[in-house]
């Protein structure tokens, strides 16, 4: 399998992980080090937290699906980053139905011969209005209002 496939491929578990909301599955495709610039605080982490997150699938009642657009992917012999507009989509436990559209960068590199993620920055834009309200309702190719 080329580096391409094997990172397609360490990108599909992890977006199965995600649906079926398994925890190890997810904190298993990062490195134990990786720096994360997640969606909610802090402004950064190192590392996946296993406990951490089985606690925030839990408060999924479905499926967190994932559809990735505009992906881009770029790979070496030892490294490796993908950028794609990401949709996120499921019912949390509270009966919310969530849809949101956020930016995502993941560098992967290859350590001990396994690709694993070592940096995941997924973002949203912000109205730069004056209220500074995430801009969760933006869908690609759509320009703020």
């Amino acid at each position: 399998m080329t580096g391409r496939e094997q990172i397609e491929e360490l990108c599909r578990r992890l977006g199965r992980a995600h649906a079926e909301r398994d925890a190890s599955g997810i904190v298993d495709c990062y490195a134990p080090d990786a720096l994360i610039y997640n969606l909610a605080p802090p402004l950064s982490t190192r590392g996946l937290d296993l406990d951490e997150t089985a606690a925030w699938l839990a408060t999924w009642s479905s499926p967190i699906l994932i559809d990735a657009e505009e992906v881009e992917t770029v790979v070496s012999d030892a490294l490796a980053w993908v950028t794609a507009l990401n949709r996120m989509h499921g019912t949390k436990t509270d009966g919310t139905a969530i849809d949101i559209w956020f930016r995502t960068t993941m560098c992967f590199r290859k350590l001990g011969g396994v690709w694993k993620i070592v940096h995941d920055h997924a973002s949203t834009p912000f109205c730069m209005d004056g209220s500074f309200r995430a801009a969760v309702d933006l869908e690609p190719r759509q320009r703020t209002q």
